[in-house]
């Protein structure tokens, strides 16, 4: 499926998985698809499941976004203490759709408190609370980091999982590699059949010398202090040091929680000599991230900025650039620094999202099934690749994974053939009919007398003694929204409670309910739903929770 194609049915508002080889441009359609969700005021909650993905949307971690934490489960006194904060209120009443990147590295059960963390704010059963989920990654990547050696459960293993309906997106074009020999390769890797050809393609690169200026930088797949390397590399190189203090504005918290996050140092000191990488796209300068160079001066006339040789040869100025956590077209934190970092080393993990030109790794210390092909789908090309050894290991993947693989590729297959069955002029009412249907939320409305308009409108139906469901029909809204109404209407003196009654259920079924109630308590509607089997939905027990509140029954 092409980029577009992806895009299309993003902007349908169905739930997607977006997936797809490194390189195939998953984080530049999420971006794509971020950016036209804040020109139609569509709220959107940007997340990843690492810090380093999330910079690169300019959002934040799930964790932190949904308020879990680093929580593996949370009670229903957890829950209450999440209600409390209202900064959590509004990530999950002011979004619409919910995106989380790096999908693959989040646990089974995580996914699963998200999904009823949603549903308990928004007071819906729909999964996610009707939120449209966007999911992204790639499962050939890292995945989820095992606890006390207890087996991965995946993702895909959760619960809401196979509730989600999802709109499986599989890009299948290619940015980041384009020696087709080396693609090959990557692919092979993929498919769990790789060949003698590429076998020894590889074997070729074993102490290979790259014909260029630069160094490569050195990949390593273990946990090991890179920062002591490069440093220990820079005291080697005579001169004057320059350094650069990182800048931020906004909130303290996010922006801690930006600098841990970021690639750019708080503190970034080098000399004329020094091997850089750029982390940060600037694709006016043809600059991506990962591409290497060595500092050969500073440029007075450009505030002192750094001048970088890249390793094709190229002159380009290191010009401070900005990262940023925002929510809802606001900025709500911001580092400032020169988009640079020293690059003798590096560790797999860091190197998450960055295109590198220059190489070394030894994946003869590959440990685990798919190490291999996540250091290898950092590099460009294999031109640019040299490698101290390799087992047969890092050339495998997870059984598990391959059978995502070739499941997610039929379903993508099916769903590039529906939507091309669809005209131009079919998928825009579709896509216009999801912009208007968000900016209908009521927690959103920006107009005050409609907001009115619309709670005397239901006042009135009611009148006519209609149920909620036709109302809701009526009005073109959810029953949610008309609950919402009718929670207003009793708080503003608008209704008397008494009004109301002969929407409640049966006496039978609201005794069950009220039973329910006092077992559970009033303040959270998820145990109550959860104690009745399912057997009520939401707007029920909403309704009697408001007639109790009133003492009408």
């Amino acid at each position: 499926m092409k980029q577009t194609q992806a895009l299309d049915i993003l902007k349908m508002g169905k739930n997607v998985f977006l997936t797809g080889s490194a390189g195939s441009g998953k984080t530049f359609v999420l971006n794509k698809y971020i950016n036209y969700l804040k020109k139609h005021k569509v709220g959107v909650g940007v997340t990843a499941a690492t810090g380093i993905a999330a910079t690169h949307l300019n959002g934040t971690t799930i964790h932190s976004w949904s308020g879990i934490g680093i929580k593996d489960k949370l009670s229903n006194h957890d829950i209450k203490e999440l209600f409390k904060k209202s900064y959590l209120r509004k990530h999950f009443l002011n979004s619409d759709v919910l995106i989380i990147d790096e999908i693959s590295m989040l646990h089974a059960h995580q996914l699963d408190l998200i999904n009823n963390l949603c549903q308990a704010f928004r007071k819906s059963i729909q999964p996610f609370g009707g939120l449209q989920v966007v999911l992204s990654g790639d499962f050939f990547q890292l995945p989820p980091i095992s606890k006390n050696n207890n087996p991965v459960r995946w993702v895909t293993q959760s619960e809401i999982w196979q509730k989600m309906n999802l709109n499986v997106c599989y890009l299948t074009e290619q940015f980041r590699q384009e020696d087709s020999n080396f693609l090959n390769i990557l692919n092979q890797i993929r498919d769990g059949k790789i060949n003698n050809n590429s076998r020894q393609l590889l074997l070729g690169r074993i102490n290979k010398t790259l014909n260029f200026k630069l160094e490569p930088t050195k990949l390593y797949t273990h946990n090991i202090d890179v920062d002591f390397i490069n440093l220990q590399e820079l005291n080697k190189i005579k001169g004057e040091i320059f350094s650069y203090k990182m800048q931020s504005r906004g909130r303290i918290v996010l922006c801690e929680i930006l600098k841990k996050s970021c690639l750019a140092p708080e503190k970034l000191s080098i000399k004329i000599g020094a091997k850089v990488m750029f982390v940060k796209n600037n694709f006016e300068q043809g600059i991506v991230n990962g591409t290497i160079g060595k500092i050969i001066g500073i440029d007075k006339e450009a505030s002192n900025c750094p001048v970088v040789e890249t390793s094709d040869g190229r002159e380009v100025i290191a010009y401070p650039t900005g990262w940023t956590i925002e929510e809802n077209n606001k900025i709500l934190s911001e580092l400032r620094q020169i988009p640079l970092r020293l690059a003798w080393a590096i560790t797999v993990h860091k190197s998450q999202g960055l295109s590198l030109d220059l190489a070394e790794m030894d994946l003869s210390k590959s440990f685990v099934a798919g190490m291999g092909y996540v250091a290898l789908s950092r590099v460009r090309s294999l031109s640019g690749l040299t490698l101290k050894g390799f087992n047969e290991l890092a050339l495998e993947v997870d059984q598990n994974v391959l059978n995502f693989d070739k499941e997610f590729r039929k379903m993508s297959e099916k769903n590039n053939k529906d939507l091309q069955q669809l005209s131009k002029s079919e998928k825009i009412k579709i896509q216009n009919n999801f912009v208007n249907f968000s900016l209908e939320n009521p927690v959103k409305i920006k107009n005050k007398k409609d907001k009115i308009f619309n709670y005397l409108k239901t006042k009135d139906l009611i009148k006519k003694k209609m149920v909620v469901s036709e109302i809701a029909k009526e009005l073109n809204f959810s029953e949610s929204t008309i609950i919402n109404h009718i929670e207003k209407l009793l708080e503003t003196k608008d209704l008397r409670s008494s009004n109301i009654k002969y929407l409640l259920p049966q006496k039978k079924d609201l005794i069950k309910i009220k039973s329910a109630y006092e077992k559970c308590g009033w303040e959270l509607l998820r145990p109550v739903f959860d104690e009745l089997k399912e057997k009520y939905n939401y707007e029920v027990l909403r309704l009697v929770r408001v007639l109790k509140m009133s003492k009408e029954i």
